[in-house]
């Protein structure tokens, strides 16, 4: 009896820890798929004329803990117009100074774990904004939804409002405000995002 619990022991254990391996890859580190991800904000310029802007660049990872870090470039805005994407670059951001903006996250883990390919699941959080020198709390709403290939997607449920005065952007909304000869540029600022990470094993 002893020797076959012996034996048994010995089978098992070089089995477990395989299984152990397998677990643990089972679920790696993803990457942030710029090509599949959008990150977009809305100007409201005169009063009444919105437009909707956004970043060509952006970056990022979520770890297996479900620890998320993205960072946007912000020598990369997108408004369709190129002087203003330059102005944008060297009056508001003073991207030779803050050439990113950052935003850190976390997503249930255990959550996302039971997910099969197609299914999702909201969650409320608190994220952190470093932005322009300043960081900020915002409470935000997430939807996380399994892809295939081990991808998942992350995405605002609701526009994020950021405040400029939050971040001392308020200076350079008004300097843009008067280079452009507009009589107002609101300095609340609604953010958008919807986010691949593909799985890298």
């Amino acid at each position: 009896m002893k020797l076959a619990k012996k034996i048994t022991s010995s089978l098992l254990l070089p089995l477990l820890l395989s299984t152990a391996f397998v677990s643990s890859k089972a679920f790696a580190d993803w990457t942030l798929n710029n090509d599949k991800s959008t990150l977009s904000f809305v100007s409201v310029k005169s009063s009444a004329i919105a437009e909707v802007h956004y970043f060509k660049q952006l970056s990022g990872s979520v770890d297996k803990k479900g620890k998320a870090s993205v960072e946007v470039d912000l020598a990369s805005p997108e408004t369709m117009i190129p002087i203003r994407n330059d102005r944008l670059q060297s009056m508001l951001f003073q991207t030779e100074v803050y050439s990113k903006a950052v935003v850190m996250a976390n997503i249930d883990f255990a959550q996302l774990s039971k997910l099969a390919i197609g299914e999702s699941f909201t969650q409320k959080q608190t994220v952190v904004l470093d932005l322009h020198g300043n960081k900020k709390e915002l409470a935000t709403e997430l939807q996380i939804t399994k892809l295939v290939n081990d991808a998942i997607n992350v995405s605002s449920i609701k526009p994020i409002v950021l405040n400029a005065a939050d971040f001392k952007l308020v200076e350079g909304i008004n300097a843009l405000r008067d280079i452009a000869g507009l009589p107002s540029i609101t300095t609340q600022v609604p953010v958008t995002f919807n986010l691949v990470f593909d799985g890298v094993k």
